[in-house]
């Protein structure tokens, strides 16, 4: 995790302690987005605030508590910062071997890394090595035995070919990548980090045709056409969508009707599946136009999470009916779609498919092409 606040590190670690292996504060990320919160690197010129969040975290929950630092300036504050963490009682801490200001192209200080885990009684596990040291498999312990750490952590190297932990060497990067996307389809994951991976795997050959047809795509079908798995795709969603209908098929709730509970909300089993609709449109977009043609208040979502999975449903009212769905979605945004969409069947309107005809709303559309339609 990143923090900058003992307590709530605390009040994070109990939501997921049950389900991990181990509570890790990452206090060497030297991004902005993380330092200007006061977390990550800007951690290491507060040696209390360390203090603090690793002793409560260790004091507060029952895992192992880690912590992955970067170098100082000087040996001597780097000794005396990393003696002080393992009074905490942290069970292990991962070192990068270069300071906050230094980036990949700075050499990677091995004799610093060294120094620490001669000096600490707890593991320490060496980082930065990418690149410089780390190339194929071998030299991961070759590394391991250059700064005398317990285990090495291994970063760009891995993303740039993840086949780096097979013994037996390197695996080609097509060969790779194409695995890589096969699994990312077939677990649903999403496309903008597919594309992510897939471009720190391609790195110096982004230019190339395939590389541009990359950087070019959208979605995960237009990746896997990218790479000659078009057939792949259409293959393995076309199964996914059939195991998806009959396990809904299965399952009582999943009766694709209106159906009013006591509390007065009309509820139907509904999942919102965004390669069904034209990229700018969606059924909160159609709702929304509905309820102004007929001079209807905009419709209000509540939305709620469930804390045992995190999964989001929403609940949409348009003229005092609440509309909802009985499954719950990976997301807010994703609930909220739902809930307009259960809301428009029941009234039988449009929701904005393709294929399905929704004259006002392309006409408004048209008139109107850089008006944000409610911030939806």
């Amino acid at each position: 995790m990143g923090t900058s606040d003992a307590e709530r590190a605390l009040a994070v670690a109990r939501l997921v302690e049950n389900d991990v292996a181990g509570i890790d504060v990452n206090m060497g990320c030297p991004k902005e987005y993380s330092t200007k919160g006061g977390m990550g690197a800007a951690l290491l010129s507060d040696p209390d605030k360390i203090e603090e969040i690793l002793s409560t975290l260790v004091k507060g929950t029952q895992k192992p508590v880690t912590c992955k630092i970067r170098i100082l300036p000087s040996l001597e504050d780097t000794l005396s910062l990393v003696k002080r963490i393992e009074r905490t009682g942290i069970s292990a801490i991962a070192v990068h071997g270069r300071n906050r200001d230094e980036r990949p192209q700075h050499p990677v200080s091995c004799e610093v890394i060294r120094a620490i885990a001669k000096t600490l009684s707890i593991p320490v596990i060496a980082n930065g090595g990418s690149h410089d040291h780390i190339q194929q498999h071998l030299d991961i312990e070759d590394f391991r035995q250059a700064t005398a750490a317990s285990s090495v952590m291994v970063a760009r190297a891995a993303m740039w070919n993840p086949s780096i932990f097979l013994k037996d060497g390197l695996r080609p990067l097509e060969e790779v990548m194409q695995k890589y996307i096969r699994y990312a389809v077939q677990y649903d994951n999403h496309y903008t980090n597919t594309k992510y991976c897939l471009c720190q795997m391609l790195r110096e050959q982004l230019e190339s045709p395939q590389g541009r047809l990359l950087h070019a795509a959208q979605s995960s079908q237009e990746i896997c056409e990218a790479f000659g798995l078009g057939a792949f795709y259409e293959e393995t969603t076309r199964e996914l969508d059939a195991r998806r209908a009959d396990l809904l098929a299965k399952t009582p709730e999943a009766v694709e009707k209106p159906a009013e509970d006591t509390s007065g909300i009309i509820k139907m089993a509904i999942k919102f599946d965004r390669r069904a609709y034209p990229p700018q449109i969606t059924p909160k977009m159609c709702l929304l136009e509905w309820c102004r043609r007929e001079k209807l208040p905009q419709p209000v979502y509540e939305t709620v999470q469930r804390p045992i999975d995190r999964m989001f449903c929403s609940v949409v009212t348009v003229a005092e009916q609440k509309y909802q769905s009985t499954l719950w979605d990976k997301s807010k945004k994703l609930a909220e779609q739902t809930a307009a969409i259960v809301c428009l069947r029941s009234q039988g309107l449009p929701e904005g498919r393709l294929g399905e005809e929704s004259p006002s709303l392309n006409k408004r559309k048209r008139e109107a092409p850089d008006q944000d339609p409610g911030g939806i």
